[in-house]
């Protein structure tokens, strides 16, 4: 056993995503496309002084599902600290990344010797059993620009990606509920993530998925006053904006907020996935 180890996991905006649930949440999951970014979660894993686990996010003491079904699944307990770079409940997945980044670090620590694709099958599984994410840890696990084609975890999902690399800039508003929008009606959001993918999928370039990603906001009727209104300022000077998806966040390729006159967080899509460090 070790006393610690350290996993970075990128954060992951969500374009667009169509809903597909099932009795096995390893099977459930979403179709879509989004960028992993350079900014991102940092979780330290080490074996608890007694039986009880403990997460900590960015210095407070604080209970998420995911990574406690993640524990439970080891069967370990343990005092997770996570840091984030990004804003929680924004739509960065940071709830699957703290997921992710606990089965990968818990693995070393415990020596439970899991391989990749179990570890991201029971961060998936745990993250969908919560209700906070259907794609992120998946995603987040690829790094790049993933594109998730069939939904689930490893062994039942395909993944494909858009071959890009670009800078980054977002701005964040507050938060929107994940688990709300999941657990209400997805027929009209699903449709139009279906819409979405199959555009990306025939031109699988940024500048497509952009357009995509503001489509599918628009017709899943999922944009807020102030998104729209900071996604129109960036479309006047000439620049590539949308919705991440599930918060009240607009994000931007190149320097589009920037222009518009924002101050936004910059960061890059991350060229590669999660991590131990």
């Amino acid at each position: 056993m070790r006393e610690e180890s350290t996993a970075f996991v990128p954060g992951h905006i969500t374009g667009f995503f169509s809903a597909h649930p099932d009795d096995d949440p390893t099977k459930a999951g979403s179709r879509g496309a989004g960028v992993t970014l350079t900014d991102g979660v940092e979780v330290t894993v080490e074996p608890a002084t007694d039986d009880t686990s403990t997460v900590v996010l960015d210095g407070e003491e604080c209970d998420v599902d995911p990574v406690e079904t993640v524990l439970e699944t080891l069967e370990v307990s343990a005092r997770v600290e996570a840091e984030s770079e990004l804003p929680i409940g924004s739509g960065f997945g940071v709830s699957g990344a703290m997921a992710l980044g606990t089965a990968l670090a818990a693995n070393q620590v415990f020596e439970r010797k899991l391989s990749w694709n179990e570890l991201v099958t029971i961060a998936h599984g745990a993250e969908v059993q919560a209700g906070t994410g259907l794609g992120d840890v998946v995603a987040q696990a690829h790094g790049g620009v993933p594109i998730r084609l069939e939904p689930g975890a490893p062994q039942v999902n395909t993944l494909d990606a858009i071959p890009s690399r670009a800078r980054v800039e977002y701005v964040s508003f507050g938060e929107l509920s994940t688990a709300d929008v999941l657990s209400g009606e997805t027929e009209r959001l699903s449709a139009a993530g279906k819409q979405a993918l199959s555009r990306v999928v025939e031109e699988p370039t940024l500048l497509s998925f952009m357009y995509a990603s503001r489509l599918f906001a628009r017709e899943a009727e999922l944009l807020t006053e102030q998104v729209a209104r900071t996604i129109g300022d960036v479309t006047e000077v000439d620049g590539q904006a949308s919705m991440a998806m599930l918060g009240e966040t607009v994000f931007a390729l190149g320097t589009g907020l920037s222009d518009a006159g924002y101050e936004p967080a910059v960061c890059a899509t991350h060229p590669a996935g999660a991590m131990l460090k």
